[in-house]
């Protein structure tokens, strides 16, 4: 007896060649989207965790960051400000360190000096010439495009207090630095529909060097030596260096390194090496401790820069803060008077330089810093 015959597994037995087509068309299509949505989600699987971090910036977010002014004025903002207003902003904000007609103070290099009325008429400075006898460069004398310093009053002025000048107050303060240097009249308002006029009375306007290989993408560098790659010479010239007394003027640098990136900073506490950095033993790892919940008062002096001003036991602008302590010890409540003369301002204590006021510090930070010299400053 035969056994039962099978049915057919093949559904287009018996189907015309055009269905068998059409079907496996469609077999074919649904296979290759299958593929795709496959290879889609091990895409997606790949993404880099961090590609989901961050949002765009706001156009807010951006103008308040993108405040830089180009040579061509682009960038400037809307403002004017008057020679007068610019004298008044000056006295009250930057005369304690650059004097009340640029000439130093004491604290920084002049501004203004150094510039005739023929360098404003050829926009060269004949004190920069080689022979020149001149004894200082002054800001006025080197700066050729005047928004560079409109930028940089913009940007960093006054010191203890960047970016607080109001818009017209930074128009102001150039147009009186101006007429210091005789580049405009006494009575002349500074704004931003004639500023590229004043520019061309720069007195440095055609001073600055072009060095063609630098900016011509055909040009050649100066790439011709050849690298050494062996044997190479140890020996090292030290062509500039800080005298032993201060070499700690502005705190131990090594306290002062970042938590991130390659250390920078010298132990200034010891005497500096007498060979070049790297001939003797590799240093030991420094190890950045946690912040502790009260303020470092060395860390709190870094960061507001007292250290420009005050060494640590000797003069730069201001005394040193064991000097401050010698000429005020036994005096009553002595925390207290420093904190003031921190917060508030100096003049008239240590010789004719003021100390300006340090609104930014909190008062226990200010006490901080009071305790710290009147324990010793160590």
């Amino acid at each position: 007896m035969n056994p039962p015959r099978r049915a057919s597994r093949d559904p287009l037995k018996g189907a015309t060649p055009a269905a068998r087509q059409s079907r496996f068309r469609g077999v074919s299509g649904t296979f290759l989207a299958s593929l795709v949505i496959g290879f889609s989600g091990s895409a997606l699987a790949q993404t880099k965790p961090w590609h989901d971090l961050g949002r765009d910036a706001t156009k807010a977010e951006v103008k308040a960051w993108d405040i830089d002014v180009r040579p061509d004025f682009k960038g400037l903002p809307k403002g004017a400000g008057s020679v007068a207003l610019g004298e008044q902003v000056w006295e009250a904000q930057c005369a304690s360190c650059h004097g009340s007609f640029g000439e130093s103070n004491e604290v920084f290099t002049p501004i203004v000096g150094g510039t005739t009325k023929a360098d404003i008429e050829r926009g060269r400075v004949k004190n920069l010439e080689p022979g020149s006898i001149f004894p200082q460069k002054t800001t006025m004398m080197k700066v050729a495009t005047l928004s560079t310093l409109w930028d940089y009053i913009n940007r960093a002025m006054p010191w203890n207090a960047p970016k607080t000048l109001k818009t017209d107050e930074v128009y102001a303060v150039t147009a009186y630095l101006l007429s210091l240097a005789e580049v405009v009249p006494a009575d002349f308002t500074l704004s931003d529909q004639n500023i590229a006029e004043v520019q061309k009375r720069m007195p440095n306007r055609n001073g600055m060097v072009f060095h063609e290989p630098l900016w011509k993408l055909e040009g050649k560098g100066d790439v011709k030596n050849v690298a050494c790659m062996k044997d190479c010479p140890v020996e090292a010239t030290i062509r500039s260096s800080l005298p032993d007394f201060a070499r700690d003027a502005h705190g131990n640098i090594q306290e002062q390194n970042r938590v991130i990136g390659p250390v920078r900073g010298a132990d200034t506490t010891k005497p500096p090496p007498k060979g070049p950095v790297g001939s003797g033993p590799a240093p030991a790892a420094v190890v950045v401790a946690a912040a502790p919940a009260v303020k470092d008062p060395k860390a709190l002096l870094g960061a507001n820069s007292c250290t420009a001003c005050h060494g640590m036991s000797n003069k730069i602008v201001g005394p040193g803060f064991t000097e401050i302590l010698a000429k005020h010890k036994g005096k009553a409540d002595l925390e207290s008077y420093l904190m003031g003369k921190i917060q508030g301002g100096s003049s008239g204590v240590y010789g004719a330089v003021p100390m300006p006021p340090q609104p930014q510090l909190s008062e226990a930070d200010a006490r901080s810093i009071a305790q710290w010299i009147v324990n010793g400053a160590k």
